[in-house]
C-alpha cells in the first residue's frame, strides 16, 4: 500500500500570543483572516510584521493564526543567515533556549527573547490516517519526494492527533533543494 501525503511548504512566518498581538496592533486587536491553511482552524493573517535581527530585517513577514500560547518566529537557514540569527532545528512549539528577535508592527514593537527557529520537517496526521498506516506520534520517518531533483528527507517527525489534517511540511529550502512546490506529494517509505 502506497502512503502517500499532500505536501504543504511553509514559508518564513510568525506566530504571536494576544498580548503581543496588542503591543503590534492595538489593544483588542484581532486578527483577520486572508486564507485558511491545511490544519483546520489555522489561518494566514492579512496581518504583517517586521522582524528585526543583528543583520538585517525582512519586511512583511506574514502572521499566522490564531493566537498561540508563545510567540514564535520560524524561518529558514537561509532565512537564519541573513538576519544574523543562529536558529536551531526544533519542532513547533519547542523554543526553550532559543534566539530572540525584535518585531515592529504599525503600532509598537516587541522584543522576543526566544523563539526564532528552523522548523523541524514534519507530517500532520489525524489519528485514522496514522492507525491505518501503523505510525505513531513522534515517530521518525523517512520520506521520499520524487520529480526531477527528488530527494529522500530522513528525520521527518510524525505528530499525531484527532484535530490534525494530513499534510506534511517542508521549508522553503527543503522544497527549493527537491524542485517541490505546495500541493505535490511525497510518499512514505520508511
Amino acid at each position: 500500500m502506497s502512503k502517500t501525503v499532500p505536501v504543504g511548504v511553509s514559508a518564513r512566518h510568525i506566530h504571536l500570543t494576544q498580548e503581543h498581538i496588542d503591543a503590534l496592533f492595538g489593544q483588542g486587536y484581532q486578527l483577520t483572516e486572508f486564507k485558511p491553511l491545511s490544519q483546520p482552524g489555522q489561518f494566514a493573517a492579512n496581518e504583517t510584521v517586521a522582524v528585526i535581527g543583528p543583520k538585517g530585517q525582512f519586511d512583511k513577514v506574514r502572521i499566522l493564526g490564531p493566537a498561540r500560547p508563545a510567540s514564535q518566529l520560524e524561518i529558514s537557514r537561509t532565512d537564519s543567515f541573513a538576519i544574523g540569527v543562529k536558529a536551531p532545528v526544533r519542532e513547533s512549539g519547542k523554543i526553550e533556549g532559543t534566539p530572540g528577535i525584535t518585531v515592529k508592527g504599525p503600532a509598537g514593537e516587541v522584543e522576543l527573547e526566544q523563539g526564532v527557529i528552523v522548523a523541524a520537517r514534519h507530517i500532520h496526521f489525524h489519528t485514522s490516517d496514522a492507525a491505518n498506516w501503523g505510525i505513531k506520534d513522534q515517530q521518525l520517518l523517512k520520506v521520499r519526494l520524487g520529480g526531477e531533483r527528488g530527494l529522500i528527507l530522513e528525520n521527518v517527525i510524525a505528530r499525531v492527533s484527532e484535530s490534525y489534517a494530513l499534510d506534511m511540511h517542508i521549508d522553503t529550502d527543503e522544497a527549493n533543494a527537491a524542485g517541490a512546490k505546495t500541493g505535490d506529494t511525497a510518499e512514505i517509505i520508511e
